[in-house]
Parts: structure tokens; C-alpha cells; sequence
């Protein structure tokens, strides 16, 4: 028999952010496969957090899905200790986060405990999930340019405060090194990164070596690492979206970085087609392509009185295959994407950001006309180099044969020097620009000498 009074005050103890006034119905165990719990007699609704009877103490499990009198539950911890017929007991709160500015500088798990050894977070109010939706009409408009301190983005593709963008790429072109070039160079009041079904190994060495102490202190980094359940990946996206959406309220400007969204996908999959969803595209069921608009619709401009969420949410390309089901789907509800490239990261050329493929859809609305026609331009000359590369590297084209191709040839090694950037190094918004203006200069003090040696 459990004794509620035992579980209450441990929870009151131990659990600091869970609050159960009472219990309702209690169930018992019938069934256990893989990662899903079946519980018979449990009266508690989708969404609601139970206590399960184990060996080892009580396991915190989330109702899931239901189906006659069985109901489906998902555990935020390992089954191990999992008895035939135990009793399950529905909780009448569920886990809340211990929003605070206390937040910055902590590392927490999916349900915001902190993971630093660092003690409880001071906080006088709770959050609950699943926040309501900002009216897209009270929504500010995006007009402002954001520095992320990375010179290719801040020239080719402008990032607005408000904008969601995604991040393409296959595993090791430097994700995760471009995500702490922009932590650091970043113009936004704080700082919330998401790292989700990644290694564990990453997540202390993003915090330590990529992040540093400097942005670490305006920083809030939630880690569910891939060794974690599919509930607490699931709630790991989930909880960094309401960690930025607390501080936008308090009319600060969050830059948010999910890494990756690929792993939510991943986890949501897992999670219904263990209670039963059909798979639909590629193995992932119908529920997949609902929650990821739900997650990405959350970020973005807030109303009057309030900051912004400027997101990134990281791609996972497998087989750097753009056309992947979630890439495909993510590239449609975000407002552009980063490409990074595997033939420019194995080339030595980092960060590994691909201009052709990449796009962002509000830099006419926080741009000049004159920074937009140098960028167009120097793209075109860019995308030139590559349509003729071929040709170039064999000798098959002959100088003078185009007097485009030969400028091509003649800049491409500023604009592959523009491009890059040293991981500890920052370029800011208006240098980035100047040094544009630069290129753009050297190109034309180019033609010109192109036009007159043909005279």
C-alpha cells in the first residue's frame, strides 16, 4: 500500500516544483512495454502527472493516451524496479518551473531541476506548460536587426529581432561551435539553449569550452541529453520555449537556440507510436507535424510591453538530406534557414554556412536597399565561381573568355576570407557592413581596371 501522507511529504521535500494538494482514483500496472507503462483504474487526464509504486521509491510518469479503461503512461526516469500491478497514483498539479532571473547562469534538466549542483532556484512564481498563443495581431512586426556577432550572417543573411530561422546540417560541420559564436556575439539580453537529444559529452563541453563563462552569465541552458526518456527530450524543447517566454515578458530580447528540433521529432515519434499513433511519412505519425508548428509558434515578437524571441532551432540533416520529413517541414513554418556545408566544413572553411542554399525571408524588413543590392551582388558573383568551378579547376576556361568568370576568379578569395571566422572571434553588425562596402569596392576598382586594360 502506498501512504499518500509518506508520498506528499516527499514530494514537498524533494520535489520542489511539484505541489499535490490531493490524489484522485488510483490505478494499478497491468502492462510494460518498452518505455510504456498500461495502467488499469486511473482516473487522471491527458497530461497529468502520476506516482508510480516501484522497488526503488516512486517513479514520476505522465499520462500520455488512453484507450477503454487502460491508460497509457510515459516515465521521466528509467522503468528499472517496475512491479507487476503496482499502484499508480494520479497527482492533482503537475510539474511547474521555477521561473526567476534566478535562472541565469544555471544548467537544468527538462523539468527545470538544476543539473549545476548549485542548490534550488529562488523563484516566487510558477509557469505552468503550454502557455496560451499571442494573438498574431498583437504581435509587434519584425523591423529590427539582431547581431549575432557571426560576420556571414550579419551581411548575407540579417536576422531580425522576432525571426525564427532554422539551422541545416548533418552531424559535425560545427552546429554546435556556430551556436556558441552566436551566444557570444549576440546582442540580446539573455541567452536560453536547448540541448536535446544530443550527446551528453557536448552538453558539458558546450557549457564550458564553446559557451564560456562570459556568456554563461546571461545564460539559461536546459539539457536533456539522448540518454534521457522521451518525455523529458520532449519536455527539454518544451521547457527552454517557456524559460524564453517568461523573460520575454519581463520585456528582455532572448535569443533561444534548440539543438535540435530533429531530437523533438524523434521523441514525440517514439512516444506515439508507442500508445498507438499510426506512422504516416517516413515513420513518423501525424502528431509529429502538429506539435512542431505548436513549439515554433511560440517564439517570435511579443506585444506591447513585452521583449522578443529571436530562435534558432538546429536541423539534424541525416545523410545531409535536406529534403528529410522534418527538414522539409521545418523550413515551411520558420522565416529562413542556415545551411551548413559538408564539403565547405571538410575544406577547412568555418563556420560552414552555405550563401547559396541559405535564406533569410525578413532581412528586406531590417535592411537598407544598399546593404541588400551588395549582398545580391556579391552573392551573384559567389554563385558564379561555383556554377564554372569545375571548368576553372580542370583549365578548360580561358581567361579574358568572360569578363564576369574573371572576377569571379579574382574575388572569391576576399569573399571566402569574408566568410570565414575564427570560433573566439566577434565581428559586429556595422563592421560586418563595412567590410562589405569593402568587397564591394574592390570589386568595382576591379572592373574598372578590367575596362580599361581592354581600351
Amino acid at each position: 500500500m502506498i501512504d499518500v501522507q509518506r508520498i506528499n511529504q516527499r514530494l514537498t521535500n524533494c520535489q520542489q516544483f511539484i505541489h499535490p494538494h490531493r490524489v484522485s482514483v488510483a490505478g494499478r500496472l497491468v502492462r510494460v512495454v518498452g518505455l510504456t507503462l498500461e495502467a488499469v483504474g486511473v482516473k487522471a487526464h491527458v497530461g497529468s502527472q502520476c506516482l508510480v509504486e516501484t522497488a526503488h521509491g516512486d517513479l514520476i510518469a505522465e499520462v500520455v493516451g488512453f484507450s477503454n479503461e487502460i491508460t497509457f503512461l510515459m516515465p521521466e526516469q528509467s522503468l528499472q524496479g517496475v512491479l507487476p500491478g503496482a499502484r499508480v497514483v494520479p497527482l492533482a498539479t503537475k510539474t511547474r518551473l521555477p521561473l526567476s532571473m534566478d535562472l541565469l547562469g544555471r544548467v537544468v534538466d527538462g523539468v527545470g531541476k538544476p543539473l549545476d549542483g548549485k542548490g534550488p532556484i529562488k523563484h516566487a512564481e510558477d509557469y505552468q506548460y503550454n502557455s496560451k498563443p499571442i494573438n498574431p495581431l498583437a504581435r509587434r512586426a519584425i523591423s529590427e536587426p539582431l547581431d549575432v556577432g557571426v560576420r556571414s550572417i550579419n551581411s548575407f543573411l540579417t536576422i531580425g529581432q522576432g525571426q525564427r530561422m532554422g539551422l541545416f546540417a548533418g552531424s559535425g560541420v560545427g552546429k554546435s561551435v556556430l551556436m556558441g559564436m552566436m551566444t557570444r556575439g549576440t546582442t540580446a539580453d539573455v541567452i536560453v539553449v536547448g540541448l536535446v537529444g544530443e550527446r551528453g559529452r557536448e552538453v558539458k563541453e558546450f557549457i564550458e569550452e564553446i559557451l564560456g563563462e562570459q556568456g554563461r552569465a546571461r545564460s539559461v541552458v536546459v539539457a536533456a541529453p539522448a540518454d534521457n526518456s522521451p518525455l523529458m527530450r520532449l519536455k527539454g524543447c518544451e521547457t527552454a520555449v517557456q524559460i524564453s517566454e517568461y523573460f520575454r515578458d519581463q520585456g528582455l530580447n532572448v535569443l533561444l537556440l534548440i539543438d535540435s528540433v530533429t531530437r523533438y521529432a524523434q521523441a514525440q515519434r517514439e512516444i506515439a507510436l508507442a500508445v498507438g499513433e499510426p506512422p504516416a511519412t517516413k515513420g513518423y505519425p501525424p502528431s509529429v507535424f502538429s506539435k512542431l508548428p505548436q513549439l515554433v509558434e511560440r517564439a517570435g515578437n511579443g506585444g506591447d510591453g513585452q521583449g522578443s524571441i529571436t530562435a534558432f532551432f538546429t536541423v539534424l540533416t541525416e545523410g545531409d538530406d535536406l529534403q528529410d520529413p522534418i527538414a522539409d517541414a521545418a523550413r515551411a513554418i520558420l522565416d529562413g534557414h542556415v545551411v551548413l556545408s559538408r564539403e565547405l566544413s571538410e575544406a577547412g572553411h568555418y563556420p560552414a554556412v552555405d550563401i547559396e542554399a541559405s535564406i533569410s525571408r525578413v532581412m528586406p524588413m531590417v535592411t537598407s536597399e544598399e546593404h541588400q543590392e551588395l549582398a545580391r551582388q556579391l552573392k551573384q558573383v559567389y554563385s558564379l565561381y561555383q556554377q564554372n568551378k569545375d571548368l576553372i579547376s580542370i583549365g578548360a576556361y580561358s581567361k579574358g573568355s568572360d569578363p564576369r568568370i574573371d572576377q569571379a576568379i579574382q574575388l572569391l578569395p576576399v569573399i571566402n576570407f569574408f566568410l570565414q571566422q575564427k570560433m573566439n572571434e566577434v565581428i559586429p553588425y556595422d563592421q560586418s557592413l563595412v567590410q562589405l562596402q569593402e568587397i564591394q569596392s574592390a570589386a568595382q576598382a576591379h572592373a574598372q581596371n578590367q575596362h580599361s586594360a581592354e581600351h
